[in-house]
């Protein structure tokens, strides 16, 4: 038999914080159902992944092309490494 360790009671100040941020949270989502928020969350981050890629192979042919690094050129046109 395992044994379920007891749950935490929460203080009056970290349930009334717990309420804040679970209001805060369903205003930011607007009405949204969560899993559909998350589900265009993710198609974003995918989109900018893609178009990440592609800038960053176009910024290697350009170094190619000019004989120079792809950190050169990352400085020639004030990319940071975040970039």
């Amino acid at each position: 038999m395992v044994v379920q360790p007891k749950p935490k009671s929460l203080t009056k100040e970290e349930e009334d914080a717990l309420r804040k941020e679970i209001a805060e949270l369903e205003k930011e989502l607007n009405g949204k159902d969560p899993n559909e928020a998350v589900k265009e969350h993710i198609r974003i981050l995918h989109e900018y992944n893609e178009l990440k890629d592609a800038t960053q192979l176009m910024i290697g042919r350009l170094a190619n092309m000019k004989d120079i690094t792809i950190r050169q050129t990352h400085e020639d046109y004030g990319l940071t490494s975040d970039d």
